[in-house]
């Protein structure tokens, strides 16, 4: 982020100075990127998906951590009644079945993360696509994304608000 804002002031600094020479200035647009890639319609049904796989991996977590509290519960119950061979088996087991529970959810993790990047993907390319589109037809130098807070001030003088046109363009 800080590479982008360091680019961003230079290209400033520098298009600030050529302008100051003559009548053309600079041109850019800002939006929230966020805003703008919840605004497309595809991204309610990425959503309902990743929630849907999200309560999936939710139930399967829930159904093995219900099996280890059983067994956990059995052993309890019965280890004053174990011989010690019995006792070591079963707390091997416990053992065994817990490192698979975690091992479980960090997989799930991991795989909930990568499904989101790989269903977002097509959407972020298009909204990439979409602002290249709008800054060519309106001569922007650039355009930025004001979600990071890294810019407390545009001059609406020079820069544009996009985030209508974008949303009218992403329909």
């Amino acid at each position: 982020m800080r590479r982008l804002l360091s680019i961003v002031i230079t290209l400033c600094a520098v298009l600030g100075v050529s302008a100051q020479d003559s009548t053309n200035m600079f041109r850019f647009g800002y939006l929230s990127y966020e805003t703008a890639l919840q605004s497309m319609p595809e991204y309610t049904t990425v959503q309902q998906e990743l929630t849907h796989l999200k309560e999936q991996y939710q139930a399967e977590t829930k159904r093995v951590e219900d099996e280890f509290n059983r067994k956990y519960e059995e052993f309890l119950e019965g280890q004053r009644d174990f011989p010690q061979i019995i006792l070591q088996k079963r707390q091997t087991e416990l053992q065994e079945l817990m490192e698979k529970n975690i091992a479980f959810k960090e997989k799930s993790l991991a795989e909930l993360a990568k499904a989101e990047k790989d269903m977002m993907a097509p959407l972020k390319i298009r909204l990439i696509e979409t602002l290249g589109k709008i800054g060519r037809e309106r001569g922007y130098a650039f355009i930025i994304d004001t979600d990071a807070k890294a810019l407390p001030f545009i001059n609406p003088d020079m820069g544009e608000d996009i985030n209508q046109l974008v949303r009218n363009a992403l329909q």
